[in-house]
């Protein structure tokens, strides 16, 4: 008669066997899965309106993936409440690497931003790739005795609250750069945001406020034209488009780093070989001279990274807003 342990040991090798052949099995199928990938048109949702330049980004990186992953790849535009619309849709849709989100510097933002979200910026997303860098630069009249960004520091020092430092709307990116601007360099200023970047420049030009923090790209004009100069750029290294600027860093303010950024992310729990898959194909089609061409164009720095590298941008960038959002008292949503 077989004993009650045997039984119960030939049960348990019996479950064992049974669990690993069906591990076997998963791994299978999904390895199979990701060889196959994509099976189906893919679509990046977008958080912005049409015509912006991260719209712009998506599309020319849209049409470049096409080939790579032999599916047609569209752009949906799903503007609103920050960014909060579109990656919502995205963390709700099936984590197969057929539905994309426009990730962004705004995205940490709003982590940071907002006191309760439908998802978690961090948890409900992989990160895929970055695909370019805005630079965001800190600018003045072209008539402004500013010369360097040491000037502009030298001046607040020695006029406590008296600089006007202008940005775009309340939390925004550039917003958000020219409180970090106070902390990092140890001044006093009053950061006035206006209601746009045509509301900027003629507030520069005209004098109303003495230094911009804005993206590079929608001043350039005015600085090729010699209606602006540019002081600095606040990335970790000089801008691809504008080289002769000097970082926030050669300036004499280290800690103002801050960048612009776009990247490509998909629902959590979507397989790895899907996600290595994907980026592949962006750091391939991000390689090519057409591509990059285009996006120089539309003063993109174009850059790659790996999901791990993407994820801790992220990640940097939530920590550095918060920390700037609690230090600016700016009211959380």
């Amino acid at each position: 008669m077989l004993s009650l342990h045997a039984s119960t040991t030939t049960h348990r090798r019996a479950l064992l066997a049974l669990a690993t052949a069906t591990l076997l099995t998963l791994g299978l199928a999904t390895s199979v899965w990701a060889q196959t990938y994509p099976t189906q048109p893919l679509r990046i949702v977008v958080p912005f309106g049409p015509g912006g330049v991260g719209d712009l980004t998506a599309r020319a990186v849209a049409q470049a993936l096409a080939e790579p992953l032999g599916q047609p790849v569209t752009v949906e535009n799903r503007p609103g409440a920050g960014g909060v619309v579109a990656a919502e849709a995205v963390a709700r849709a099936a984590p197969d690497g057929h539905t994309l989100f426009l990730m962004s510097n705004g995205s940490a933002v709003t982590a940071s931003l907002f006191n309760r979200l439908p998802f978690d910026m961090v948890r409900d997303f992989i990160p895929v790739s970055t695909l370019g860098y805005f630079d965001i630069a800190v600018v003045t009249s072209s008539e402004s005795t500013f010369k360097t960004l040491g000037d502009v520091v030298a001046y607040a020092r020695a006029n406590p609250g008296q600089l006007n430092l202008g940005s775009i709307n309340i939390g925004s990116t550039q917003h958000l750069t020219a409180e970090l601007f106070k902390s990092a360099a140890g001044i006093q200023a009053q950061v006035v945001p206006f209601n746009g970047t045509p509301a900027l420049i003629g507030a520069l030009r005209g004098r109303q406020v003495e230094v911009g923090v804005e993206i590079l790209g929608p001043t350039l004009p005015q600085i090729r034209a010699g209606a602006l100069r540019a002081l600095a750029v606040t990335g970790e290294r000089r801008s691809v488009v504008l080289p002769e600027v000097p970082t926030a860093i050669e300036g004499g303010v280290p800690a103002l780093v801050a960048s612009s950024w776009n990247a490509l992310a998909v629902p959590a729990k979507t397989p790895r070989e899907v996600v290595m898959r994907l980026n592949k194909a962006i750091e391939g089609v991000l390689a090519a001279p057409e591509l990059r061409k285009k996006l120089l164009e539309l003063n993109i720095d174009p850059r790659a990274s790996t999901p791990e590298q993407t994820a801790e941008l992220l990640a940097s960038d939530i920590r550095r807003w918060s920390t700037v959002i609690e230090r600016a008292g700016i009211p959380k949503q």
